[in-house]
């Protein structure tokens, strides 16, 4: 009769190789694999050396077969280009591979009909979404959250599990710091009419305006890209502002590249804050002012709490709510207004 060992090299290991190998049942083996914490250490590390010494791979099309469950957690962006996203998505892969799920990433393009239509197309590949600034309606997330386990990020929505970035409180911490500088005629550069948190920025804009006692006025909207910024920057000149808050970062740092082609000074003609602090935000020409937001912890607390929702015995007392703070940190675009100058 052959060794066992040279019997498994013309097939894939099993389940149940693993669990002969570890001297420990089927079921047990399933467990420490799937569910660690259901099993004691030494039992979980036994059965891990063994399935790393026959190569074990679990089968995710075949678990899902028997248990219902894949596994699998899908993480939804509306443009993975954008780096708000990167840190976003690095909170949920580190997350969900530290509790033994899957990342199936897509990207929405902006679109909440391609958003919609995905989590349909793909509905038995994943346990749950994670869906980041989602373009959906109110109404439409609702729906989908009473049809599948799912959490919202940047998104409040009743009925809806969610993690919000408070930046509606940034907002209010850059204009307090614009009018401290002078400013009495700011502009908001609107990002998309379908983005969520762009239209809470707006009202706490609003809100601080009519607390400070200044003039804010809305341009746009414009798309969240670099690209974008180049129009946004020739409005926000027309309109003869002195500072402006833009919708992001990516949209504040197009509106830099057109303002130094156009030999506009920033700040000394015009302030310019940005919002979200993403990776180049500090060492672009001038450094820009904007909101800091814990970006890759709210992709970390989203797996945490979508993953309390589909474990049955926490599923009861998952939080439905989670609120992450933001700051404001003072770089070189922003900076006292024309008017403070000349005094």
């Amino acid at each position: 009769m052959e060794p066992l060992g040279d019997a498994r090299q013309d097939r894939q290991a099993t389940l149940a190789d693993v669990a002969a190998a570890s001297g420990v049942a089927t079921s047990t083996a399933s467990r420490a694999l799937s569910n660690p914490t259901r099993v004691n250490v030494l039992t979980r590390e036994k059965v891990e050396r063994a399935a790393a010494a026959l190569n074990y791979h679990a089968n995710s099309h075949a678990r899902a077969l028997t248990s219902g469950k894949t596994r699998t957690i899908a993480v939804l962006v509306s443009d993975v280009t954008n780096p708000f996203y990167f840190d976003i998505i690095r909170g949920t892969q580190q997350q969900l591979k530290a509790s033994g799920y899957t990342q199936l990433l897509v990207d929405t393009e902006e679109s909440d009909e391609l958003e919609d239509g995905m989590l349909h197309k793909l509905r038995g590949s994943f346990d749950g979404a994670i869906l980041a600034a989602s373009r959906l309606t109110d109404r439409r997330l609702a729906t989908l959250a009473s049809e599948m386990p799912l959490v919202a990020i940047n998104r409040q929505t009743r009925g809806v599990a969610s993690v919000f970035i408070d930046t509606p409180s940034g907002i209010e911490q850059a204009l307090g710091h614009l009018v401290s500088l002078g400013h009495r005629d700011i502009a908001y550069v609107s990002g998309p009419v379908t983005s969520w948190p762009n239209e809470g920025r707006w009202r706490a804009l609003l809100r601080a305006a009519e607390h400070y006692g200044v003039a804010v006025r809305r341009v746009g909207p414009f798309s969240p890209k670099k690209d974008a910024g180049a129009a946004a920057a020739d409005v926000v000149l027309n309109s003869g502002v002195t500072a402006c808050i833009a919708f992001n970062d990516l949209l504040a740092i197009g509106m830099l590249m057109r303002l130094r082609e156009r030999g506009v000074s920033v700040p000394d003609d015009l302030s310019i804050v940005g919002c979200d602090d993403i990776f180049g935000s500090d060492f672009c020409n001038p450094p820009l002012t904007t909101l800091t937001a814990p970006i890759e912890q709210a992709g970390r607390v989203a797996v945490s709490m979508l993953l309390a929702r589909l474990d049955a015995q926490t599923a009861g007392a998952a939080r439905q709510t989670a609120t992450l703070p933001t700051h404001l940190t003072i770089r070189a675009s922003t900076g006292p207004a024309q008017s403070e100058r000349d005094r």
